[in-house]
C-alpha cells in the first residue's frame, strides 16, 4: 500500500530553526505530534469575514471550435502552439470585463487578468482544471509547467485537493472546501509565505501592512517602473527583485526569504516571457506591462489601480510553450544576476541564513541547473503540508496523493525523488 509522506514541517524546523524563535510563535507545537502552520489571519485584510461573495458562481467560459485557442480543455494538454490573438476576434465570450465588489482578485496580475476575460471563473473561484487550461489558453504556458503552477496553488495557498477548488485572493472557505468545520481555513492566493512572499513586485508585506499582501501598491509599481525604464527584461528585473529584497528586509521585522520565495523569481520572469505580444514584437514594454497590472500613470508621475487588469488589445501571445526547463533557467538566471540571502529576520534583530539541500550558506550555487531547480520546486510542492490539515480529520490518502499523481510523469524523467513510497 503506498503512503504519501509530509515531512515539510519538522524538516522546515530543522533547516529554520530561528522560526521557533520569532515573536508570536508557540515553539512547543514544533515538538508535539501534530504540528500546525501559520494560517491566514481569521481577521482583516485577506480575512473570510472581509472576503467578498458572490452567489452566482458561474465557472469559465470554455474553449469552442469555433474559438479554440490553445484547445487546452478539462485539464489535459492542449496544442502548445501559440502566436494567436487573445481573446480573437468575435470572441465575446471572453472579452473583458470588470471585477464587481462580490468578485474576489489577488496578488496575481495574470490570473486577475485571466478572470476579468473569464478565462477563469469571474468570481475568482477557480478549479485546478480551470487553471491548467487557461494558462495553455492565454498564455501558452507549457502543460508541464502549467501543472506545477495550478497544483502548486491548491497546495501552497490553500485550496481544496478534493473539490480541487481555490480562490484566487482571499479566504473563500465555504465555497473551495469540503466542509469548513472538518477541513479549517482555505485562505487562498492571499495566504502569506505560500504563494504569496514578503518582497514582491507590486504588493505590500504581510506584516506591514495589517496582512494586506494583495492590494496592488502604486509607489511599488512606480519604483519598478523607474528601475526598468519600461524595459521590463531579465536584467532590470533582477535589479529591482534586489531592492525590493533589500527595502523588505530594512522595513520588516518578520521579513522571511526561504526556499519558496525562488517563486518570486519566475513570476518576475512572467513579465518578459508570458506578457509580452507579438504585435509590439514580443517586447516586455510600459504600455503591455501596465496594462496587465491595472496600471494608470497620473499627471502627477504617481501610479493609481484602475481596476482593470486586462490583456491589451490587439495582444497576440508567445509562440513556444513555456515550460518548466524555461522558467527554472530564467529563475537561476535572475537570481544569479544579483544574488541575495535565503533566511529571515530574527526577534533579536539579526539576520539567520538558510542552508537546506541545494541552498548552501543562504545561496544558490553558481553550478546548479535546471534540471536541479525543477526538482527542488517539485519537492517544494510535493512536500508542503495545506493549512487544512489542521482540521479535526486528517486527509485521506488519496487526498494527499493529488499531487505525485499530478506532477510525477513530468518530473519522473528529471530524476527528482519521487514522493509516493509503499
Amino acid at each position: 500500500m503506498k503512503q504519501f509522506v509530509l515531512p515539510l514541517l519538522a524538516s522546515g524546523a530543522a533547516a529554520f530553526p530561528f522560526v521557533a524563535n520569532q515573536a508570536g510563535v508557540d515553539s512547543s507545537l514544533l515538538n508535539s505530534g501534530r504540528v500546525r502552520p501559520r494560517q491566514q489571519a481569521g481577521e482583516g485584510a485577506g480575512s473570510a469575514a472581509t472576503c467578498p461573495f458572490n452567489p452566482n458562481h458561474v465557472p469559465a467560459a470554455p474553449v469552442t471550435a469555433q474559438y479554440p485557442y490553445n484547445n487546452a480543455k478539462n485539464g489535459v494538454q492542449g496544442n502548445g502552439k501559440g502566436g494567436y490573438y487573445v481573446p480573437a476576434a468575435g470572441d465575446t465570450a471572453h472579452q473583458f470585463v470588470a471585477p464587481g465588489p462580490n468578485d474576489i482578485r489577488g496578488p496575481c496580475p495574470g490570473l486577475n487578468a485571466a478572470a476579468n476575460h473569464n478565462f477563469l471563473a469571474h468570481d475568482g473561484i477557480t478549479t485546478f482544471n480551470e487553471l491548467v487550461d487557461a494558462q495553455q489558453n492565454v498564455y501558452n504556458v507549457g502543460y508541464d509547467l502549467a501543472t506545477l503552477l495550478a497544483a502548486l496553488g491548491l497546495t501552497l495557498t490553500d485550496g481544496d485537493l478534493v473539490t480541487e477548488k481555490l480562490s484566487i485572493g482571499c479566504d473563500a472557505t465555504t465555497r473551495t472546501s469540503t466542509s469548513p468545520a472538518v477541513t479549517g481555513s482555505e485562505p487562498g492566493l492571499d495566504g502569506h509565505n505560500k504563494f504569496e512572499a514578503d518582497s514582491s513586485l507590486t504588493r505590500n508585506d504581510f506584516f506591514t501592512h495589517g496582512g494586506d499582501d494583495f492590494t496592488f501598491n502604486g509607489t511599488l509599481f512606480g519604483m519598478m517602473q523607474n528601475t526598468c525604464q519600461g524595459n521590463f527584461n531579465l536584467q532590470n528585473l533582477a535589479t529591482y527583485r534586489k531592492m525590493r529584497y533589500q527595502q523588505s528586509q530594512a522595513e520588516n521585522a518578520n521579513f522571511y526569504f526561504g526556499p519558496l520565495s525562488l517563486l518570486l523569481y519566475g513570476a518576475a520572469s512572467f513579465l518578459y516571457e508570458l506578457m509580452p505580444s507579438g504585435t509590439h514584437n514580443y517586447a516586455p514594454d510600459l504600455p503591455t506591462i501596465s496594462s496587465f497590472f491595472g496600471a494608470h500613470q497620473q499627471s502627477d508621475g504617481t501610479w493609481t489601480f484602475g481596476n482593470d487588469e486586462q490583456i491589451p488589445a490587439n495582444w497576440t501571445n508567445r509562440v513556444a510553450p513555456y515550460t518548466n526547463n524555461d522558467v527554472t533557467q530564467q529563475i537561476l538566471s535572475m537570481y544569479l544576476l544579483d544574488p541575495v540571502l535565503f533566511g529571515g529576520n530574527t526577534a533579536s534583530g539579526s539576520f539567520d541564513v538558510v542552508s537546506s539541500g541545494a541552498i548552501q550558506n543562504g545561496t544558490l550555487p553558481q553550478g546548479l541547473d535546471a534540471a536541479d531547480t525543477s526538482c527542488l520546486l517539485y519537492q517544494l510542492a510535493t512536500q508542503s503540508q495545506p493549512s487544512y490539515t489542521n482540521g479535526v480529520v486528517t486527509p485521506t490518502v488519496n487526498a494527499l496523493a493529488f499531487l505525485a499523481t499530478k506532477l510525477s510523469p513530468s518530473f519522473a524523467n528529471l530524476g527528482c525523488p519521487q514522493p509516493l513510497t509503499k
